[in-house]
């Protein structure tokens, strides 16, 4: 049986693939596209729970409970850079 050539140069004891300055620098462009992405995220889940409890405000204003008028705009503006 022959062995394969890619395999002893890959995985043999020793072999460097890449300096530790690059897989250092590699791991800290995924380390901020992670952290831009949870950004996102988070903020994409403020904006969803932030416009469920409009909605809920509005739900009640139409029935005039608790005195809620201008409350669902008052959430959904809370912060307006956030809205999309």
């Amino acid at each position: 049986m022959q062995e394969n050539p890619f395999r002893k140069n890959v995985f043999s004891q020793g072999q460097t693939l890449f300096t530790q300055q690059e897989f250092n620098e590699a791991l800290e462009d995924v380390k901020k596209e992670i952290m831009a992405y949870a950004m996102q995220a988070t903020m994409m889940a403020i904006m969803l729970e932030r416009e469920a409890c409009a909605k809920m405000a509005d739900e009640w204003s139409e029935y005039n409970v608790l005195g809620v008028q201008g409350l669902a705009e008052a959430i959904r503006n809370r912060i307006p850079e956030q809205r999309q």
